[in-house]
């Protein structure tokens, strides 16, 4: 099978490979094709793979190009991975933010709406590629905002793309731990939007652990998300929610360490991956240990500024590894092989949340087989939950409308009704601020 990695020339794209190195089955990915605009950074990724590759036999082959119809043309999978407008794009949506007073993120508030406009054009003509050129192929969209750009690329791909996100995965995977259950035979009850969901039960032999979870203080304030969001409020809610809902319940903490943070996080990583691609032109240098010690920085600072806030000190070593890579793995085998299995995913809704129309991608546990993902009915959310979804739902509505359009009047809508931008005036001045910093913003007219 061949497999075509859009962003080809990006920092994680080894974690996708070392997956794929480790399957040895019948029907596996045997060729990957690396795609990206930069033929510099496709040159160090292609170097630590083939580190990685190094004495195992039969190893996917991996090839490189910078020619997108090239890339596409006869794929089996397609993984989507792109930034558009590089690390410098995200820490300038992070500053222009910031600089209003407003959350910068790359997938939540303002810098999550900067990010989706001048991403939702580029992968609408990518949609529109693969529709033409690689018909059959299945195109699994890692690219951020996940959510959102999978919907935009289901207009034209429909069930043929599926969002993925390593965020429900990690919260499943900690839940169970703590509980003292393998992850493996746990069915999470979770459901919302990509970086908006909760888990509301944990089922292992048919038993609902979760209330064990939040009777037990001690157990409920170990982990992660316990730590993040504080006991009480996670026993208010009675439920788990996604790391990223901390951006939401605790807004003006987390503006306020993000305003006082020496750089951004996408200031920090701009600096370190650059410094990783210039070490990458030494031909002597190690490709695979430096990619490594890299990862392992980058993996230790995520969201340190919310664990700063809430006091939740280091993160802990087995939320170190990831785990994006081997949802895509298992997403491909489940399609490849009709390997059965049950994964979380961004999918369209066709009914599940009674909330949001058919064709609202949402982010639920599916059932995989070589059709596709089939999204499997659940309780609806409580009131609180589903006004939030639905919100932000609306937003994402009218990102996908500006960007067709080209409306500055849709922009700044979009803007103003997110839960986190809290003026029409604050609206107006981020359109004003992220057109100044992005030529891809251009496109937007009065």
């Amino acid at each position: 099978m061949k497999l075509t990695i859009l962003g080809g020339g990006g920092f994680r794209v080894p974690l996708v490979y070392g997956a794929l190195l480790g399957d040895r089955a019948e029907g596996r990915v045997t060729e990957v094709v690396l795609h990206d605009l930069d033929d510099s950074r496709l040159y160090a990724v292609a170097r630590v793979l083939d580190e990685q590759a190094a004495g195992i036999p039969d190893a996917p082959t991996v090839t490189a190009t910078t020619d997108l119809d090239e890339a596409l043309r006869g794929a089996d999978f397609i993984f989507s991975a792109i930034r558009v407008g590089g690390l410098q794009g995200r820490a300038d949506d992070e500053r222009v933010a910031l600089a209003e007073g407003v959350l910068g993120q790359e997938t939540v508030g303002a810098g999550g709406i900067a990010y989706g406009l001048r991403t939702v054009p580029v992968a609408v003509d990518i949609a529109r590629r693969v529709a033409r050129l690689a018909p059959d192929a299945w195109l699994i969209n890692f690219t951020n905002p996940a959510g959102l750009v999978t919907e935009a690329m289901s207009r034209h791909l429909g069930d043929r793309v599926i969002g993925i996100c390593d965020s429900p995965v990690g919260l499943g995977r900690r839940i169970a731990r703590v509980l003292g259950a393998n992850p493996q035979d746990a069915w999470i009850d979770y459901v919302g939007l990509n970086h908006l969901g909760w888990v509301r039960g944990l089922r292992v032999a048919g038993r609902d652990e979760l209330p064990r979870l939040l009777a037990d203080p001690d157990l409920l304030g170990s982990f992660e998300e316990g730590k993040l969001f504080g006991v009480d409020w996670l026993r208010s809610l009675g439920a788990i929610p996604n790391e990223y809902l901390h951006y939401y319940y605790f807004n003006r903490e987390a503006v306020r360490a993000y305003q006082q943070a020496e750089k951004t996080r996408g200031a920090f990583l701009r600096e370190q991956q650059a410094h990783f691609y210039e070490e990458m032109r030494d031909p002597g240098a190690v490709a695979l240990a430096a990619w490594d010690r890299t990862r392992a920085e980058r993996e230790a600072t995520y969201m340190s500024e919310n664990r700063e806030t809430a006091g939740a000190g280091e993160r802990d070593a087995d939320d170190l590894s990831g785990g994006y890579e081997k949802v895509a793995l298992a997403l491909m085998r489940a399609i490849a092989r009709d390997e059965r299995t049950t994964l979380i995913l961004n999918v369209r809704n066709q009914g599940t949340l009674s909330a949001l129309d058919a064709d609202a991608v949402i982010e639920v546990p599916c059932l995989v087989d070589a059709n596709g993902a089939h999204p499997v009915a659940v309780d609806p959310l409580p009131g609180h939950a589903t006004g939030l979804v639905c919100a932000v739902k609306a937003v994402e509505r009218e990102v996908l409308a500006a960007a067709e359009s080209g409306s500055w009047a849709t922009a700044v809508k979009a803007f103003a009704l997110h839960p986190l931008v809290d003026s029409v005036n604050v609206a107006r001045r981020l359109v004003e601020g992220y057109t100044e910093v992005h030529p891809g913003l251009a496109y937007l007219r009065r």
